[in-house]
């Protein structure tokens, strides 16, 4: 079961109450990995000596180094974010090698962007193509200077115009939502835990075998945080798609064209230049996802979408 479709406004001051949510926890976690990483370490070193591992020494040692380390850490992840988080759009253009898609030769997609843009009430997007034969679509962007819906040549070629309306009326749903943004604070907290935590484990690593528990520690530490980092942002990437599909058919009213539509995305929707999992996710059906029923999948079952938009 989903929620029922709130409405724009309600789903924007929630997405909006979520991303902020996200900016919060996320380098809360850090700091608390931060901890238990020195905490294991500074254990397993007393421990050795012949003192206790949960000893008030480990405490207060932990807590001074931690708080010593935090506003580096900190410093570290708010610069990372800063540069990923406005320069994303290079990135995932890079990525799935799209171009402007010009009105002069696609005046079809163009009208139905316009009309889907006038009846929602918000800007018109900017239109990108990938030069691709399967089928499939995203939404990307951070702001009305930068939101982009992007198709596929496939999907322009081989929907109807009914069909290609409730994709792109899908992609225009995460722009009105501010999905786009959320999603891209989420991939860019995850990028840092990897970066982190690859940093972490290539400064001790020199020391060799010697530190084997020590390496234990931070592969177990890091790997704590990428599973709760991930299942944050693919529990919010499953439920997006859901209000996304929601807000299609509130926008033009034709559940079975968008059902149809990802009908046709089943099976046919891998990008051949896309191999990078954080943009895969994006699209309207993520092609890389293998166990589509799992926790790490960022998108729900297509055909339980299919089966919630017949219900319409």
């Amino acid at each position: 079961m989903i929620d029922k479709y709130v409405g724009i406004q309600t789903q924007i001051y929630k997405n909006n109450r979520r991303t902020l949510l996200i900016l919060v926890l996320f380098p809360l976690l850090i700091v608390a990995l931060v901890w238990v990483f020195f905490f294991l370490f500074i254990g397993f070193t007393l421990a050795y000596e012949g003192a206790g591992f949960f000893s008030i020494d480990n405490f207060q040692m932990t807590s001074l180094i931690t708080l010593h380390t935090t506003p580096w850490v900190i410093g570290f992840c708010l610069i990372w974010f800063a540069i990923a988080y406005f320069i994303n759009i290079r990135i995932i253009r890079r990525a799935t090698r799209s171009k402007t898609l010009h009105r002069q030769s696609s005046k079809r997609v163009y009208n139905l962007v316009e009309n889907l843009c006038m009846t929602g009430g918000m800007p018109m997007p900017k239109v990108n193509v990938i030069e691709d034969e399967s089928l499939n679509a995203f939404a990307s962007g951070i702001d009305n200077k930068t939101f982009t819906v992007t198709l596929t040549r496939g999907i322009i070629e081989k929907l109807d115009d009914d069909e290609l309306e409730g994709v792109i009326a899908h992609e225009l749903t995460h722009i009105r939502n501010r999905d786009v943004r959320m999603m891209i604070v989420s991939i860019v907290f995850v990028g840092i835990f990897s970066t982190l935590s690859t940093m972490m484990l290539r400064s001790i690593s020199f020391r060799g075998k010697k530190n084997i528990i020590i390496i234990l520690i931070a592969l177990a530490v890091a790997a704590l945080g990428l599973l709760l980092g991930s299942l944050m942002r693919f529990s919010i990437s499953r439920k997006r798609e859901y209000m996304a599909d929601a807000g299609a058919v509130e926008l033009t009213k034709k559940p079975f064209a968008l059902a149809s539509a990802l009908r046709k995305i089943s099976g046919n929707a891998h990008v051949c230049y896309v191999t990078d999992k954080a943009v895969a996710q994006l699209f309207i059906e993520n092609a890389l996802d293998r166990e589509k029923s799992n926790l790490f999948a960022s998108h729900p079952p297509i055909l339980k979408r299919i089966e919630i938009l017949e219900q319409f």
